[in-house]
């Protein structure tokens, strides 16, 4: 009788090495594209806020908060519904103070409680717009 033994003890390490050298692959693709700039064009979300709040069945009001960027943020342009355009916080060339306000009482876009969908879009000095506020009032 003839007793046969397999060899498997080198699966294992083979594997491991094969999946260490995928690792180092891998980190090195990643400090690379940081070390040449390849990661250089992500903008910089900036942190401010805005409220929308239902004044009464026909008058929204907008209300800015500040934040960490507020330095530079001059206007927010706001828009009712999608179709309805609405006033502007804040004048180009300047900077917006907290708890400027805007009051919204166009009655084909305000008269809807609970379902006007509020968006406002912040613009810096640097030139860069960013969504504010996005609610529904």
């Amino acid at each position: 009788m003839v007793f046969t033994k397999k060899n498997d003890e080198a699966v294992s390490p083979v594997i491991g090495v094969i999946l260490m050298v995928a690792i180092t692959v891998i980190l090195a693709a990643v400090i690379a594209a940081f070390v040449f700039g390849m990661a250089g064009n992500i903008s910089k979300i900036k942190v401010v806020a805005a409220t929308a709040q239902r004044v009464d069945s026909g008058t929204i009001r907008i209300i800015y908060q500040g934040g960490q960027d507020s330095a530079g943020l001059q206007t927010i342009a706001i828009t009712v519904n999608d179709t309805c355009v609405g006033n502007t916080l804040g004048v180009a060339g300047t900077t917006l103070s907290i708890g400027n306000s805007t009051t919204i009482t166009q009655s084909s876009c305000t008269d809807n409680p609970g379902n006007n969908h509020v968006v406002g879009v912040g613009t810096w000095s640097d030139g860069t717009n960013q969504v504010i506020i996005d609610q529904t009032v």
